[in-house]
């Protein structure tokens, strides 16, 4: 290959905005300045890792990055999106919710939310509704408590090494495989009224109470706790 050939650039734009998904968004934006055709290659990368430059850092120092990538992005639509933080706080709540919301606005199929803290400070998300016909995977970090309730779930995945209490209530699925539920750490369990295809439950050593009732077509089997 000649010296001075950009063959990374001369890729289809397709395998440039994916590629671009494996970088720290930050850093994608940045790619702008290499030549004409990256100015604005970042503006619709198929995937969005929202986390510092070298690793998950506090939400307030995301916050203005953000806002403005939020603003010049084009509305694409993204396979995955990764938030991880550090040092959550009571004012931080409306942003990560922004940030969700966008995610989930950009029909993302694979969400995941990673909250790192050395205190082991749980970090709340009110009211914020996960509706999306599109999300197939959902992986919550430091989550302990999570109730859903009345909701159509059409994720393949719930996961989360944290979850201590999880409650789903009046909730149905439609999709045609099994919605894998994760959390070896969970130790309440209630699945009440589950219409659809039974969901799997992984293993759970630590469980201590569980409650399970479903849909009038629905039936547990050993077969469903793995």
């Amino acid at each position: 290959m000649p010296p001075g050939i950009d063959c990374i650039g001369a890729l289809p734009e397709g395998i440039l905005h994916h590629i671009l998904s494996f970088l720290p968004a930050q850093e994608a934006v940045r790619t702008c300045v290499l030549a004409q055709r990256w100015r604005h290659l970042w503006k619709c990368t198929t995937g969005l890792r929202i986390v510092g430059n070298k690793g998950p850092v506090s939400v307030q120092l995301l916050r203005k990055f953000m806002d403005h990538l939020l603003i010049l992005r084009e509305r694409t639509d993204l396979d995955t999106v990764g938030i991880e933080f550090r040092k959550f706080r009571e004012d931080d709540v409306p942003f990560v919710n922004l940030w969700i919301r966008f995610a989930l606005q950009s029909k993302v199929r694979a969400l995941t939310v990673c909250h790192y803290d050395d205190c082991n400070q749980p970090f709340n998300l009110d009211g914020l509704p996960f509706v999306s016909p599109c999300l197939r995977t959902l992986v919550l970090s430091a989550l302990e408590d999570l109730t859903i309730g009345f909701s159509v779930i059409n994720v393949g995945k719930i996961s989360s090494l944290s979850l201590k209490c999880l409650s789903i209530f009046r909730c149905r699925s439609y999709l045609d495989d099994r919605v894998r539920v994760s959390a070896p750490c969970l130790v309440s369990l209630k699945l009440l009224g589950f219409s659809g295809v039974t969901p799997l439950l992984e293993s759970m050593p630590l469980l201590e109470t569980a409650f399970l009732t479903l849909g009038a077509h629905g039936h547990l089997t050993s077969q469903d706790i793995c």
